[in-house]
């Protein structure tokens, strides 16, 4: 099968490889999807870039779609043929979704609407169930307002439909107008601009000083100063599910304590197991009924993979980036 890989951490175009690699079988209890998508997320470049290899060569991404197209033992065979989105193809493994096929344990290929295209359904592993489990741990939020920091990035542009789904007014971070103007179409009330604005300053202007009911964050390094200048009301809630600085980060612990803060915080790939069924089984329910639109950036061929990890690395796209194998 043609797959693309790296053996060595490095720049895109200088590590990934495009070739033929043997034709994965399943294993009992494995199905394997002859992918139509791939998708390539923030965290598939990073890995790329720095993580330690944890094999002699990793096909990666971790997010796709496609059609099964052969069962192992134990699998029911009316599963070949089925159209299916896949989560956590890349993580822990050395065989992700760059690739024409891929093996995984069949609870890792979910069934697909008809209604769904392979591109949508390339941006569900990551981004759309990261703004599920997101939003599903702030609880009951109708009525309530919610802050989404990145609110037209990929997950916080499900993010904020999510939440506006379930009743709550979304006020949204952006970096320019573009962005804005695709955060508004997802539901978001109001925009903030991070870098023409006081987001804390703004968020009280439009709070009438009380700050937000709720955070749902992508970099705690910087969110986190928030808590300390009345963004968030007492007795909110801050969910976060990364951070671009990893390493020691100061809490205002007073703030916390004396407003009864709430932080959760979770990273997709590790999901509880009751937390990824009810992940799975409300985007599918969400799918079914046409209830979520999808962005999506920008398409390559699966000879340019090192194209599209650099598109993502550029930061300048809105949606998505999809890798299609046709």
């Amino acid at each position: 099968m043609r797959a693309t890989w790296y053996s060595k951490n490095g720049e895109a175009r200088d590590v990934l490889v495009v070739g033929e690699l043997p034709t994965p079988t399943p294993a009992p209890g494995e199905v394997r999807v002859k992918l139509a998508t791939s998708g390539v997320n923030p965290s598939d470049v990073k890995s790329r870039s720095a993580r330690p290899l944890g094999s002699e060569r990793i096909v990666p991404h971790s997010d796709g779609a496609g059609v099964i197209d052969a069962v192992g033992e134990g699998v029911p065979p009316k599963r070949i043929g089925e159209r299916v989105w896949v989560w956590n193809g890349q993580w822990q493994r050395p065989m992700g979704t760059a690739a024409e096929f891929i093996v995984l344990p069949e609870a890792q290929a979910v069934m697909l609407p008809d209604s769904i295209d392979f591109a949508a359904a390339a941006c569900l592993g990551i981004p759309a169930m990261t703004a599920f489990q997101a939003v599903r741990l702030l609880g009951d939020i109708a009525g309530r307002t919610v802050l989404v920091i990145g609110a037209s990035s990929a997950v916080g542009h499900y993010a904020a439909q999510l939440a506006v789904i379930r009743g709550a007014k979304v006020i949204g971070t952006v970096g320019s107008a573009d962005k804005a103007k695709h955060a508004l179409a997802a539901g978001v009330e109001t925009t903030i601009n991070y870098k023409t604005e006081s987001v804390a300053e703004r968020i009280k202007q439009l709070t009438a000083g009380r700050g937000v009911d709720a955070i749902i964050d992508m970099d705690f390094s910087t969110t986190v100063q928030l808590l300390g200048s009345g963004g968030l009301a007492p007795h909110g809630t801050l969910v976060s599910y990364g951070s671009n600085a990893y390493g020691d980060i100061a809490i205002p612990f007073r703030a916390l304590l004396w407003n009864s803060f709430s932080l959760r915080f979770f990273l997709v790939y590790e999901l509880a197991p009751h937390d990824r069924r009810a992940a799975i089984d409300g985007l599918s329910q969400l799918l079914a009924g046409g209830q979520l639109s999808h962005a999506i950036g920008a398409r390559f061929g699966f000879d340019e993979v090192a194209a599209a990890h650099e598109a993502v690395e550029g930061g300048r796209l809105i949606g998505n980036v999809i890798v299609e194998s046709t």
